[in-house]
């Protein structure tokens, strides 16, 4: 397919339901099709974004549709000094919205970066090794903040960056805080996270925005100039980026760009 913008497809659903049932099913259909003898590596988020997909994912899994028993994930982020038994520890997030649920996931292959770590610096070049070492990850699925942020990349971070320790703005420990009983010192004040570099070297890169409170974001991502002021902007430099996203995140766009992936997204479903 001709590329546009660096981005491959941007998918246009109704709602957020149906955004995430699209998306369960292209990875879905990945996996499945997948012949290697290498596992299929799939990167992870977390947030309310993939939790749509998540339980989309449950379902084929326990109807027999997909098996995840030759996959092996590797998540995007975790906050640095919460431990797994905490509530609002992405860990404990992923196996209470998705691990805990699949019939065949084996927890050796489920890759979650240590928030307790004596030594973040050397836990994320480990991670970025292990990734390394099964040649790489195959499609990871993201979304990204309304600023446009992916993982815990936020504005101004190098687009050629690697997993390592982030530093949290006061705006996403805002957001962040309604985990959090609403206090934003409560939420931690850095995170351990992948690097735009590590999420572009992957095969193919699956983002998902939803609602009007990503609509500029969504216009940065495909229309805007490539920037660290939006670190989603690096998907245009991607030849394997796909948007998978809701009519209410595309109030930003202009009306061409709108029209011309609605034209593309139809003339695929011929």
């Amino acid at each position: 397919m001709e590329t546009i913008w660096g981005i491959n497809e941007s998918m246009i659903q109704d709602n957020y339901d149906k955004m995430c049932k699209w998306a369960a099913n292209y990875i879905i259909a990945k996996i499945n099709a997948h012949k290697e003898d290498r596992p299929f590596i799939l990167g992870l988020p977390t947030g309310s974004s993939p939790i749509g997909v998540y339980k989309e994912l449950v379902r084929a899994n326990k109807a027999g549709e997909v098996s995840f028993a030759n996959v092996v994930t590797f998540n995007m982020d975790e906050y640095l000094g919460l431990p797994k038994d905490h509530d609002q520890s992405y860990w404990y997030f992923m196996h209470d919205n998705l691990f805990n649920h699949l019939v065949d996931m084996k927890p050796e292959n489920i890759n979650i970066l240590n928030g307790m770590t004596d030594n973040p610096e050397e836990e994320c070049a480990n991670y970025e090794k292990k990734i390394a070492s099964y040649g790489g990850i195959d499609l990871f699925m993201g979304g990204i903040g309304v600023d446009g942020h992916l993982a815990f990349n936020e504005p101004y971070t190098s687009l050629a960056s690697r997993t390592g320790v982030r530093d949290l703005t006061t705006d996403t420990r805002i957001v962040n805080s309604r985990f959090f009983g609403n206090d934003p010192e409560k939420v931690p004040a850095q995170a351990l996270s992948v690097g735009i570099g590590t999420v572009t070297d992957s095969k193919e890169v699956l983002v998902l925005i939803s609602g009007h409170n990503k609509a500029r974001a969504l216009a940065a991502t495909v229309e805007g100039a490539v920037s660290q002021k939006w670190t989603c902007s690096a998907l245009q430099m991607h030849n394997g980026a796909i948007i998978a996203c809701d009519e209410e995140a595309c109030g930003e766009l202009t009306v061409d760009t709108y029209k011309y992936f609605l034209d593309i997204e139809k003339k695929e479903r011929i």
